[in-house]
């Protein structure tokens, strides 16, 4: 449908897509509009397709759910005319060099602006119920969970991630199709989207009877996540930084020797040669021989993550060779990811030595590469402050309509090309900036250097699950905090002789590190909820992370920091058999409560617990129990933490098998040990038996537990762990089906050409008692189980 409206001389194009996805967009062309490269070129809208799913009248559009029943109505859209620039150099160009937080930037001081052109301001806004859950919008960093009366400022910056997404609790989601910096506002029934610059208003409105349906649409117009290799998931151990050769295979040497899981280890910046930022040919005199260094670790089941910047400093070869062929973005040292030839060549830049040496994954640090405007200073800055430095410095060298996608361009550079380079490895590409899409190219999203502070915990649980409700699967943070003292620049040599007054965003609570057990106590607990994270993986300055500077064996930090990595691998089948369905079937692994249990109006506000994967409620610990800073004791410390238990479902309690029911709350005793953990009743959890390595097994399980009290299902997955074969059906995929009533287990026949496994033992664990393990032999048909048989 096409519509214009005759005062604005403006077009409005209505495009049912599916049953479930309209698209609407205000263009001063008559043209109907193509997609952006925010929409997978796998999506096929259906065909002859008629519906009633949308009212359009008097310049307005009402969109319905499938029950006719309207939830949304957009109010208003204005398109305002305004000037787009860009920046030249007359004559001579006077470059300087500055020092940040992100790394040696260099940037033209006499740069003028030049009018290129005209665009838009453009502005869309909507009514809402004043009682609505609205969620997603990425991650952020106040920890705000509904943002319904709330404002967000979309834009990228170190521990920000704007995704153009909202989710609403009446069922629906908006995707604002635009890679503009944004600003969202809700007040008195009515949300607002202002984008800084744009040529047209596009959105797309997604219904759905639940959030799993809604966010599986968002993935399949937005695209596909692709496996991750097995051993991401197990242990990752990083800090800032591992100086050479030596130090790290002596780093995993220790793991070996104190028998500590561990599947990668992460070497961060200054690889380099001297000052010589973001150069990706190393210091050969601490890192003499990278394929041998890959080879030793590869033979202790290690894996290798590399540390890569987009800004370079000058004089190294890498800034030559893209300044030579002009594929620097404006002014600037960083390279051009909107450039295919750009993303080409610095592929080939990081694949000269490190990727042909065998390096396994890439840190894409730094991938919102004109943050350092508002990184400085002693004092945080307000957000609008923030937004407008950013995006003015961004616009220096960017197209204004894209400020938002440096990253994602980044992650498809690296998927695209390492895929072309080498198949037979999977892409896992941990980045500090993603956006809307990310998903399809490997992209795992981390929160940025965020510092040590029991609130900072608090607000980091809100921020994952607002990332996930954003449809994006695979965000992780750096457990324990990045920043742990409260310190200045010139600690991490990126200072100035002028510059030596603390900054503000360097401001962790334990001057002492490791050697405070104030710092120890909020170590564990960052560490049980990293637990139940996509990617699990413990990062930081100031201060050692590796688990034996906690303690020894028999000191409690150090035994409960094994204990949960050990639980993690126990975990790993159920894992990445979400993992699976994440790719198949575009679930959630992180998941709120919402998507679960929206029919509770309790779980509408409750963003401190979270499910990972459908089985397992996760209510980590945020208040210290033990010690204060300075390793002050807390002798009268309240060791409850009180949990909701959704309603509807009987709830397991993870560690003494305890039954309880839906739809209340416990007041549940805490030592450091534990945190509340909860299986729902129907639940079937894979598990395998200790592990030193992800791959240690090849996948298989050592026990099903099922969690009696109501009928469920799972699919047992499993593949070769490192390679795209899965994409040709080499997989094995097994559909559980509990009857609880029957107490039967049926598995289904086995789909797809990878060897399944045959040999099962299962358990089930019930409200008064745990049976014996039941071993049972699968030949790949389908077969039903009798459970009560001894």
């Amino acid at each position: 449908m096409i519509v214009q409206n005759k005062a604005s001389s403006m077009f409005v194009h209505i495009i049912p897509l599916t049953e479930n996805i309209t698209r609407v967009v205000y263009t001063c062309s008559e043209k109907e509009p193509n997609y952006s490269i925010l929409i997978s070129e796998d999506f096929k809208p259906q065909g002859n397709l008629t519906t009633d799913n949308y009212i359009a009248k008097d310049g307005h559009i009402s969109f319905k759910n499938k029950k006719g029943e309207v939830i949304l109505e957009e109010i208003e859209h204005i398109l305002t005319e305004k000037p787009i620039f860009k920046y030249f150099v007359d004559g001579e160009p006077i470059v300087k060099t500055k020092k940040t937080a992100n790394g040696e930037v260099s940037y033209i001081e006499n740069a003028k602006q030049e009018f290129t052109g005209k665009a838009y301001e453009g502005k869309l806004s909507f009514a809402v119920t004043e009682d609505e859950g609205l969620y997603g919008l990425g991650q952020h960093e106040e920890g705000v969970y509904n943002y319904n009366g709330k404002k967000e400022y979309l834009y990228q910056t170190n521990m920000k991630i704007a995704i153009p997404f909202l989710l609403s609790s009446q069922n629906y989601g908006i995707l604002i199709d635009t890679e503009s910096a944004m600003i969202y506002d809700s007040k008195k029934g009515k949300i607002e989207f202002t984008l800084d610059t744009t040529h047209e208003i596009s959105y797309y409105v997604i219904t759905g009877e639940n959030f799993e349906e809604i966010i599986k649409t968002l993935r399949i117009l937005t695209g596909k996540a692709p496996m991750l290799p097995r051993w991401a998931y197990g242990y990752i151990q990083s800090k800032e930084r591992y100086h050479s050769s030596e130090d790290i295979l002596e780093t995993v040497a220790q793991f070996k020797k104190y028998d500590i899981p561990i599947d990668c280890i992460v070497q961060d910046w200054l690889t380099w040669k001297g000052s010589l930022w973001g150069e990706k040919r190393v210091d050969k005199k601490r890192f003499p021989d990278l394929k041998g260094l890959i080879s030793e670790l590869h033979a202790e089941h290690v894996k290798l993550m590399v540390s890569i910047w987009p800004n370079m400093a000058e004089g190294g070869e890498n800034l030559k060779e893209l300044k030579e062929k002009k594929l620097l973005l404006p002014s600037t040292t960083v390279y051009d990811a909107y450039s295919e030839e750009g993303r080409a060549v610095y592929w080939e830049q990081c694949e000269e030595e490190w990727f042909a040496s065998g390096a396994d994954a890439w840190w894409c640090d730094n991938a919102e590469p004109f943050s350092d405007p508002d990184w400085n200073g002693e004092t945080k800055r307000p957000e609008e402050v923030r937004y407008q430095l950013i995006v003015e410095e961004s616009k220096k060298a960017m197209d204004w309509t894209r400020l938002n996608s440096y990253g994602l361009l980044h992650s498809q550079g690296i998927y695209e090309n390492w895929r072309k380079t080498n198949s037979n490895k999977r892409v896992t590409n941990l980045t500090r900036s993603s956006y809307i899409s990310g998903q399809r190219y490997g992209a795992i999203a981390w929160s940025g250097d965020i510092c040590a502070k029991w609130s900072t915990l608090q607000k980091q649980i809100v921020e994952g699950i607002k990332f996930s409700m954003s449809g994006m699967p695979y965000w992780t943070l750096d457990i324990g905090a990045f920043f742990t003292v409260k310190d200045k620049w010139e600690n991490r040599g990126c200072n100035s002789s002028t510059n030596t007054s603390p900054i503000w965003f360097w401001d962790g609570d334990y001057n002492e590190g490791v050697n405070d057990l104030g710092y120890r106590e909020l170590y564990v607990r960052w560490l049980q909820y990293g637990t139940f994270l996509p990617m699990f993986r413990s990062h930081g300055t100031d201060t050692p992370r590796e688990p034996w500077y906690f303690g020894k064996p028999g000191d409690i930090f150090y035994d409960t920091i094994l204990r949960f990595i050990k639980l993690r691998y126990q975990l790993l089948p159920y894992i990445y058999s979400m993992a699976a369905q994440v790719n198949q079937n575009h679930t959630t692994m992180l998941r709120s409560l919402m998507f679960d249990f929206a029919g509770d109006e309790k779980v509408k506000e409750l963003s401190d617990s979270f499910m990972f994967g459908k089985a397992l409620l996760v209510c980590p610990v945020t208040e210290p129990m033990y010690y204060e800073a300075n390793s002050v004791p807390l002798l009268d410390a309240d060791k409850t933490r009180n949990v909701y238990l959704p309603k509807g479902t009987d709830w397991y309690d993870f560690w003494t098998h305890t039954l309880h029911k839906g739809g209340q709350t416990l007041k549940c005793e805490v030592t450091l040990e534990m945190i509340p953990l909860f299986v729902k009743a129907g639940s079937i959890i894979p598990m395998s038996e200790p592990l030193t390595y992800a791959d240690e097994k090849k996948g298989e399980i050592s026990e099903i537990i099922i969690y009696s009290g109501a009928d469920g299902e799972f699919d047992l997955y499993n593949d070769d762990g490192d390679n795209y074969s899965y994409e040709e059906d080499n997989f094995s995929m097994i559909k559980l089906s509990y009857k609880d009533t029957k107490k039967t287990i049926t598995f289904g026949e086995a789909v797809g050409k990878f060897q399944y496994q045959e040999s099962f033992k299962i358990k089930v664990i019930g409200k008064y008692r745990t049976s014996n393990s039941i071993e049972f032999t699968y030949k790949g048909k389908e077969v039903t189980i009798n459970l009560q048989r001894e």
